[in-house]
């Protein structure tokens, strides 16, 4: 799998960069509106889906393309409904994103597994996983709060995921020339 994940380095990298512009932006705008939060999730939400789709189809087979792919297309069916009704409740709206955040951290945990095989010490994939499902259950269990209230939370995820994300590209960017060759 470290090949297939260090030939798309530049995929992790973009989604990291994708969740801390979409962290930044809900962390310096609490004050817009609901729309504008929903339309930013629903954009964030599709490119991270979109980079997900890229990496597992440029996985090639014998590797844990599925995982990606089952990510991706998650991502982009909740970026998909969410762009697709707006207007959809905050309500509504919170329980899309909280199941998006616990699937997708589920399916992180399960890669980060696959991961830990191949690369010494990995851990940022499985933090990742675990700030999602952290997120998605704090936004399941707490629905009364509201979905504007909770923008820090979801702002310091995201720049949470993304940083974990920028990381990961990082550490395995050089390593896909040598098959045998281990992360330290």
């Amino acid at each position: 799998m470290v090949p297939a994940v260090a030939g798309n380095w530049w995929a992790l990298l973009f989604r990291g960069i994708a969740a801390v512009l979409f962290g930044l932006a809900a962390l310096f705008w609490p004050g817009k509106t609901l729309f504008v939060l929903i339309v930013m999730y629903g954009a964030f939400a599709l490119v991270d889906g979109a980079f997900a789709i890229v990496a597992g189809i440029r996985a090639g087979s014998g590797s844990r393309r599925w995982l990606l792919m089952a990510e991706g297309v998650l991502g982009v069916l909740a970026g998909l409904v969410v762009l697709a009704w707006p207007g959809i409740s905050a309500l509504l709206m919170l329980y899309v994103i909280a199941l998006w955040a616990i699937f997708s951290g589920v399916l992180r945990i399960v890669e980060a597994i696959s991961l830990r095989r191949e690369i010494d010490n990995e851990w940022t994939m499985a933090l990742s996983g675990a700030l999602s499902i952290a997120l998605g259950v704090i936004l399941a269990v707490l629905p009364g709060v509201g979905l504007l209230s909770l923008v820090w939370l979801i702002g310091v995820f995201a720049l949470g995921m993304g940083a974990t994300l920028i990381g990961l590209a990082f550490r395995v960017r050089g390593h896909r020339a040598s098959p045998d060759s281990r992360v330290r």
